[in-house]
């Protein structure tokens, strides 16, 4: 049984892809369009120039490469919530030239209004295998994009390990500062009071450069050890 669902590069997509490989340069997606086939699901083709019906055409959110299959290319567009009132059955990919690279079908789907009473936020998704995916980039204008959940939770972990790991490289432990520095010889009594202070011997000796130790840092983990 023959795939009622599919996407496939245009004749002019293929075209552009092999130029870009073969000079090793880089073919820009920037944009994804909707359309509602005309009120039937269309059959893609590779002699498309446009979609049969195009209702809304924005820059793409993110182009990636799929994790599990390093042949495949995955576009993806958020529409907002406040646009709308149509049906949405087949999807295009334009390059930074406005030509049709890639073109796809899709089960129907109603992007409502929220004057109809109904609206939804919906993430429209079209997945291309191609033999060299390193030769397409994502050409984005930053102020247009709106970000998926899943997009937002992966940088997201992505910026945490970041901190982590410089953390890690750059700053001093608890245990390292006791190491580093004589109780003794940082704090003295005040008077009577049997309160602790930092001496000046102590506020000189913390702020003297010690490897990669952070003054500040060192500060926060003294209060801790007096």
């Amino acid at each position: 049984m023959s795939a009622k669902f599919f996407a496939l590069l245009t004749v002019i997509g293929a075209n552009k892809l092999a130029k870009a490989t073969a000079l090793g340069t880089t073919l820009k997606i920037t944009q994804m369009a909707v359309g509602d086939g005309g009120g039937t699901l269309p059959m893609p083709s590779e002699e498309q120039t446009k979609l049969v019906n195009e209702k809304r055409r924005a820059g793409i959110n993110t182009l990636f490469i799929d994790s599990k299959n390093s042949n495949q290319i995955v576009a993806e567009q958020v529409i907002p919530e406040n646009e709308g009132g149509y049906w949405i059955r087949e999807i295009g990919l334009f390059d930074d030239e406005g030509s049709l690279i890639a073109v796809g079908n899709c089960p129907e789907t109603y992007k409502p209004q929220l004057q109809e009473g109904s609206g939804r936020t919906q993430t429209i998704r079209m997945i291309l295998t191609v033999s060299h995916t390193e030769s397409v980039e994502l050409k984005v204008d930053p102020s247009v994009i709106l970000a998926t959940r899943e997009s937002v939770d992966n940088a997201i972990e992505i910026a945490s390990k970041s901190i982590l790991d410089t953390v890690e490289k750059e700053y001093a432990t608890k245990d390292e500062v006791k190491k580093k520095f004589d109780n003794s010889n940082i704090v003295h009594e005040k008077g009577v009071s049997k309160e602790k202070v930092i001496s000046q011997k102590g506020v000189t000796e913390l702020f003297q450069p010690k490897g990669n130790y952070q003054p500040v840092v060192i500060m926060s983990l003294l209060r801790h050890l007096i």
